[in-house]
């Protein structure tokens, strides 16, 4: 058949099995645009803003696996996505944007809207395109999702002129069957050798602890990773992209690890003698000073990205392969081996995590009077904990509340932006989960600050019904700003108030959503209740909480893992005893 360069980007996503794109016109995609009004088979949803588009997309891609797919316009359609595709690039979520381009003819000379966004984004994609030919299309597209979705996944951004999509010029039509690129073999599987000399290390480690990370669950490995576990009884801790690959209820996991990971998650980590870390980059958050980081223990490191082993921390034996094979292959040798870790050494070694864990450094004062966010969360676990249920967040206090105080079971449940930290990532992303499992139960938990980066996402939940449950932590502050300059800045809340706060219930209502205000501790649940049986309205809870809690345990920049902060609270109990 033959086909204009706009219906040939339509039916290439089509072909790739594509449902839904997140997008907003402009004049460069139009013809784009008249392609996908004359077809039923991909649904487009219209955003309010493009960064929106892309958060979207992306948190469509985090709770199914699939590809999320963007199409914005030209000049500040695109610069306007740029967030959404940092965001994305920084967790290696995979994700194919759109973006419209002006005529071939005029690029370069500063025509009306464009911009060089193949070189803007160049820093924050895995890979991008720039289509000067309609023949190029289709085998474009398809480079796209085979790079978005291979190796270490990630956005890549296809960069379309005007002129290409012109509905006036058709060819034949396409589309490949199969993608090979010579200069693109990601690896799948581990080296052999290479798995026999971490199993050799692992039955010999005295205090080994499994450090996992967001590529664990990329990979869809938590299987395997539950295997090993199962079989070695090691103790097993996650990043805040990794939770969920073991569920919170089981005994050997620690909590998570890091700047405001639990005592004994962190304890464990700087006593350990072996680390074996799996799909985690060793990122700053969760290694904390480097000198001092994991002292006493050797380290095998399992990703599927070369450039990502040994580039913080010198790793002793390094694993390069796909998650779930490796740790298949690994759980293989482990069961073939007649020499097994040492249950004495093993046992003992658990005396002491639960010495930290008895700390319960997790613990905090409860009120009859304020709304402790910690309450706030560990009620919605209540609450939620029979339904299928995802959660997204924004990024600040209430993000680490929800990572420490909610227990999740299961992968791909948790949808927050890590690497980037991008306030108002939460809304757009519960939009792009909610559109990807219609029966599921869908909140977003937030702050004041965060919501209003994205607010006007409510008007799209409107247009397509999506009954979300916005949890709004509102204490008025930006509560983390708030933390760091109580803590290191002698109080002085330079600029992290939130003044001019709007009624965030009436706000909801005005765009059609049920509205709550909650500020009595005794009303929380009756109002969770409330809220989540209202299975086809959108409620936005603008809960009113304690605004001078801070989030411990916290490790202060430029500390190791052995020197966290803890809660003055647990500090006062103990000076009493």
């Amino acid at each position: 058949m033959e086909l204009s360069g706009a219906e040939i980007v339509v039916q290439a996503l089509i072909d790739e099995g594509v449902e839904y794109i997140w997008g907003y016109p402009g004049g460069a995609v139009l013809h784009i645009y008249d392609a996908l009004f004359q077809q039923k088979k991909i649904r487009h949803i219209l955003v309010r803003h493009e960064q929106a588009a892309t958060h979207a997309a992306d948190g469509y891609a985090r709770a199914t696996g699939k590809p999320g797919v963007a199409l914005v316009t030209s000049g500040p359609g695109a610069t306007n996505a740029v967030t959404g595709i940092a965001t994305a690039y920084m967790d290696s979520i995979p994700m194919v944007v759109l973006t419209g381009q002006v005529p071939t003819p005029f690029i370069g000379s500063d025509a009306f809207q464009e911009v060089d966004i193949t070189g803007i984004t160049r820093p924050c994609v895995k890979h991008n395109f720039l289509i000067k030919r309609v023949e190029d299309i289709a085998e474009t597209i398809a480079k796209a999702f085979y790079i978005a979705t291979t190796g270490r996944p990630g956005p890549v951004l296809i960069d379309i002129p005007k002129d290409v999509t012109d509905p006036n010029v058709r060819i034949p039509y396409e589309y490949p069957k199969k993608i090979s690129m010579r200069s693109y073999k990601p690896v799948e599987k581990g080296h052999p050798r290479q798995i026999r000399k971490a199993v050799d290390l692992m039955v010999k480690a005295r205090r080994p602890v499994i450090y996992t990370g967001g590529g664990v669950i990329l990979g869809d490995a938590s299987d395997e990773l539950r295997q090993l576990v199962e079989i070695t009884g090691f103790p097993v801790t996650h990043t805040l992209m990794g939770l969920g690959a073991v569920p919170a209820s089981d005994k050997r996991f620690l909590g998570m690890l890091g700047m405001h990971g639990t005592y004994e998650a962190n304890m464990a980590m700087h006593e350990s003698d072996l680390i074996i870390a799996i799909g985690a980059r060793f990122d700053d958050r969760v290694t904390g000073k480097l000198a001092s980081f994991c002292p006493h223990a050797k380290i095998i490191h399992v990703d599927v990205d070369p450039a990502s082993i040994s580039k913080n921390v010198k790793v002793d034996v390094p694993i390069v392969g796909q998650v779930k094979p490796v740790l298949r292959d690994m759980v293989k040798v482990l069961k073939e081996r007649k020499t097994k870790p040492d249950a004495k050494a093993l046992a003992a070694w658990w005396e002491r995590i639960e010495g930290w864990r008895a700390v319960e450094c997790l613990r905090y004062p409860q009120s009859d009077k304020v709304i402790k966010p910690q309450y706030a969360i560990e009620l919605l676990a209540k609450v939620t904990k029979r339904r299928d249920f995802y959660l997204t967040s924004d990024v600040g206090q209430h993000q680490m509340f929800a990572a420490q105080f909610y227990p999740f079971e299961k992968p791909r449940r948790w949808i927050n932006s890590g690497g980037l930290g991008t306030m108002g990532f939460g809304l757009p992303a519960a939009m792009g989960v909610q559109q990807a499992f219609p029966k599921a139960t869908v909140a977003c938990v937030t702050g004041e600050a965060s919501i209003q980066m994205c607010i006007q996402e409510l008007a799209t939940c409107s247009q397509y019904k999506l009954p979300l449950k916005i949890i709004l932590l509102n204490n008025g502050y930006m509560g983390m700003v708030r933390q760091w300059q109580e803590l290191f800045y002698e109080g002085r809340y330079s600029h992290s108030y939130v003044d001019a706060l709007p009624d965030f219930a009436a706000l909801a209502e005005t765009y059609g959503h049920v509205g709550m205000t909650i500020e009595d501790p005794a009303d929380l649940e009756a109002a969770y209740k409330e809220a989540f049986g209202m299975k086809d309205r959108l409620v936005f809870m603008n809960v009113l909480v304690d605004p001078e809690e801070n989030v411990y345990p916290m490790i202060e920049a430029g500390k190791g893992h052995h020197e966290m902060h803890m809660s003055p609270y647990l500090t006062a109990e103990r000076e009493l005893a």
